[in-house]
């Protein structure tokens, strides 16, 4: 067994560390030959000084490595998000890349704190498994194209252990931990193509556009690294994306957006996820995968192969099609006239999750039904009793603490809004 003291040591001191002593590391740490205290003292000297990228690599890769049973069938091309609120771009995303041929296995992970999860929201759809066998989900790549499951416990199951103790040490926010803990599962899974979408602004994990670019750059390094063609689009998060913020709210805006009457900000952040991820498919320049997602939209195609993809795991299709039940809504008012200067998007998604659309722990359960539409943008002019947005609720309770943080939420001034984040795209392909 490694010496954790030496480990330890070596990251507070910002020493060298070589590959073979991280992998001896992340293994004791797998098979629980090391105590909490030792992996949180040495998460902490992470935190504080960092890791050079040839530590970040060979970190990366062992838990990659480590205790994961690979799958049986890779996708073409993988997604990830670093989260935000209303971002239900994967449920339009998977659909739509796969609907060209791009075979797309996603592993997905539940909401926490202001953030959603892509589990939940299609947990909300009645009879869908988010649960297959590695067989199953083989079986039903190869017969639809798409499947997006639950994280399984044998994938990079380091990482779980380490986000355990980072969410209970104030080390979540270490650019190193962040890449390798994402990176380490994207590696596992097996795909040859990763977009990553890292989002910017209030309402994301990376607040400042000059933090997201070190982590989307990082990413990409360990991407070209491990031979995994990868490309990062930094996308803003500075308002809700689209309109909904809840789970069957979002799932019925997501199947509006595949039938072409989905809000233009969403419909155009997903063409730029589309246009990447099929660049890299089918190995065709930018410009022609952007036509080719665009195709795809407006023919229908994605469309019907998302309620192919929601059948084929269990979901109710006629729910799908009719609109998934969601609860008796009121409206947000302006108390005040001015321009929409500023909004706090992580308040907009503490008030989804007053509601029940979010969990506070991971035992929380959410409730489907209920969440926010959200009616103004940045920039817009509003005045006394035009609606800000609307609460769906089924307790009072919760409707008056979440409308009450709506009214925060919004700046309002005399003067025009700074314009959002606009769309960057990092590539380093090996």
């Amino acid at each position: 067994m490694t010496d954790p003291g030496a480990v330890i040591a070596a990251a507070r001191d910002r020493q060298a560390i070589d590959g073979r002593l991280m992998r001896d590391w992340v293994r004791a740490i797998v098979e629980g030959q090391v105590p909490d205290y030792q992996i949180a003292a040495w998460l902490m000297a992470v935190t504080l000084n960092g890791l050079d990228d040839d530590a970040v690599f060979a970190l990366t890769q062992a838990m990659a490595d480590i205790g994961t049973e690979p799958l049986a069938h890779a996708g073409r091309v993988d997604k990830h998000s670093t989260g935000g609120v209303g971002d239900k771009t994967t449920l339009i995303l998977a659909p739509l890349v796969s609907s060209l041929g791009i075979p797309i296995i996603k592993m997905s992970g539940r909401g926490l704190g202001h953030t959603g999860g892509t589990l939940d929201k299609l947990e909300s759809i009645p009879g869908f498994r988010i649960h297959l066998g590695r067989d199953e989900i083989s079986r039903q790549v190869d017969a639809v194209g798409v499947a997006v499951v639950a994280q399984s416990g044998s994938l990079a199951p380091a990482d779980g252990i380490l986000y355990a103790l980072r969410d209970v040490t104030g080390t979540v926010d270490s650019l190193p931990l962040i890449a390798s803990s994402i990176m380490s599962k994207k590696i596992a899974a097996g795909s040859p193509n990763l977009v990553l979408d890292v989002k910017v602004g209030s309402g994301a994990l990376m607040k400042s556009a000059g933090r997201a670019r070190e982590l989307a750059d990082l990413m990409v390094r360990i991407g070209a690294h491990h031979h995994i063609r990868t490309t990062a689009v930094l996308t803003s998060m500075e308002q809700p994306l689209g309109r909904a913020v809840g789970n069957a709210l979002e799932v019925n805006e997501a199947l509006a957006c595949l039938a072409g009457r989905g809000p233009s900000d969403l419909t155009e952040d997903v063409l730029v996820l589309a246009q990447e991820m099929i660049a890299l498919g089918l190995h065709v320049p930018a410009r022609e995968a952007r036509m080719l997602a665009e195709k795809a939209l407006a023919s229908g195609a994605a469309q019907q192969q998302f309620l192919r993809w929601v059948e084929a795991q269990g979901g109710d299709v006629h729910a799908v099609e009719s609109g998934l039940p969601v609860a008796a809504r009121t409206p947000v008012v302006a108390t005040s006239t001015g321009r929409v200067v500023a909004i706090d998007t992580e308040a907009v998604g503490r008030a989804a999750q007053l509601l029940g659309a979010g969990r506070k722990t991971k035992e929380d359960r959410v409730n489907p039904r209920v969440g926010l539409e959200w009616e103004v943008r940045l920039g817009d002019m509003i005045h006394p009793g035009e609606i800000l947005a609307w609460v769906y609720a089924d307790e009072s309770g919760p409707a008056g603490a979440a409308s009450d943080l709506i009214h925060k939420a919004v700046g309002v001034g005399a003067d025009s809004a700074d314009p959002p984040f606009a769309t960057e795209v990092r590539r380093m392909h090996d």
